[in-house]
């Protein structure tokens, strides 16, 4: 008898995914556990594995369809067995669901058909909005319940801004003075875009900024990557400023903690789990670095250098994007000095490193040339104070400037 493999849930908060390839093709014969398809959701392409052996007997989407959790991916059969009767059973039934409606209600074919789920329609009422209004993204145009709050959170968007504006600035025709490409704001870019706007429209941003000298650190630096390459380890500064950021945790937990609206509750968190921003082709990718305390310099370098490499591969586990108490974003590496980095929302604060530079100092009278290192930390103002997040700053530069006590901290 044949068997419907239904989408997955491949995560935590995955409602669909794109289609990116079929590793398989109508008529092949498969084993269990194989990989079968290549799925992109809103955070990372997975690989899909069969959960049963069989041979191939239909396909139900191409590359680039859109598919909720639950739906039918393929049918699986035994060898020699045929789909036909199975596709003609479900066309029937289809149709006779058609008939059955329009016998029930006449005027059905008059209304507007929308496609949406009894939970859909529910949540729609529940948020007060029009379905009609509503662009399906599901198959064949289905709403989702995705579909209804995007549409809800732009509508309270526009609202803001129209409370502000007098006049309505007027859709720009852009193609009027030239040519121009549309590209779709879906998968991981729609997941950064919505992650962003949830951040700016829900922390209370402030952007605390300093400069720390890090010629002594350059040195050890250098020193310990040659050993580093003996082991595959491509060693950069970020494991030491890892280190540094988690000892100014430790003595400013509420720059690792989290504010509950709900309950109203500051909740601290007395593990240690950094985010590293990683850029992929596809947009910014948070991996995180669990449990930094009881890691040593090369065993963060190392990770670090393992997580970037699937962010970019976008072959990361899902697990890997989760559980983050603070992020590291080095925009510096592109040539940044100062910025204003956005929350990773829930967390509380986000560290930005610039760009390394020489600049003229005046140390023990004189003036001489060091390597100073421009930081920019962005903070959620509603739970912590600006003399907080000062004395954090200090805490890193302080072991940032004398390596040897950064590499010799003990909790």
């Amino acid at each position: 008898m044949p068997f419907e493999f239904k989408f997955p849930d491949v995560g935590e908060g995955i409602h669909e995914g794109e289609l990116i390839k079929w590793l398989v093709k109508e008529g092949d014969k498969i084993k269990i556990d194989q990989t079968i398809a290549e799925i992109e959701t809103d955070k990372a392409v997975v690989e899909i594995p069969s959960p049963k052996a069989g041979v191939v007997l239909k396909l139900n989407w191409k590359p680039g369809d859109t598919i909720e959790v639950g739906e039918n991916l393929l049918v699986l059969g035994e060898e020699g067995e045929k789909l036909s009767e199975v596709q003609i059973e479900k066309q029937e039934m289809k149709s006779l669901e058609k008939i059955q409606e329009k016998l029930e209600n006449p005027q059905v074919v008059l209304k507007p058909t929308i496609l949406a789920t009894p939970a859909t329609k529910n949540l729609a009422k529940q948020l007060e909005i029009n379905l009609l209004n509503v662009k399906g993204t599901g198959y064949n145009g289905r709403i989702t319940n995705q579909d209804v709050k995007d549409y809800a959170n732009r509508s309270s968007i526009v609202s803001k801004q129209k409370e502000t504006e007098k006049t309505t600035l007027p859709r720009l025709a852009f193609e009027k003075y030239g040519e121009i490409l549309k590209i779709p704001l879906k998968g991981m870019r729609k997941t950064i875009s919505e992650n962003m706007i949830k951040s700016k429209f829900t922390a209370t941003h402030v952007t605390h900024i300093d400069e720390v000298d890090i010629t002594d650190l350059v040195r050890v630096r250098e020193k310990e990557k040659k050993l580093a390459e003996n082991y595959g380890i491509h060693l950069t500064f970020l494991p030491f400023i890892i280190k540094a950021v988690l000892a100014g945790l430790k003595e400013h937990p509420y720059l690792n903690s989290s504010l509950d609206d709900e309950n109203q509750e500051i909740i601290i968190k007395k593990y240690y789990n950094i985010g590293v921003a990683v850029q992929t082709s596809d947009g910014l990718m948070v991996p995180v670095v669990k449990r930094v305390d009881d890691k040593s310099i090369m065993e963060l370098a190392k990770e670090i250098q393992d997580l970037a490499e699937k962010s970019k591969a976008r072959r990361i586990d899902m697990e890997d994007l989760k559980g983050g108490t603070f992020t590291i974003t080095n925009y510096g590496s592109v040539g940044g000095i100062f910025g204003t980095p956005i929350i990773n929302y829930p967390e509380v604060a986000i560290l930005g490193i610039g760009k390394i530079q020489e600049k003229p100092v005046i140390k023990n009278k004189k003036i001489v040339v060091r390597k100073i290192l421009p930081l920019s930390l962005s903070f959620d103002h509603r739970v912590v104070d600006g003399a907080e997040v000062a004395e954090f700053v200090n805490s890193i530069i302080r072991r940032l400037e004398d390596p040897d006590t950064l590499l010799m901290y003990v909790d």
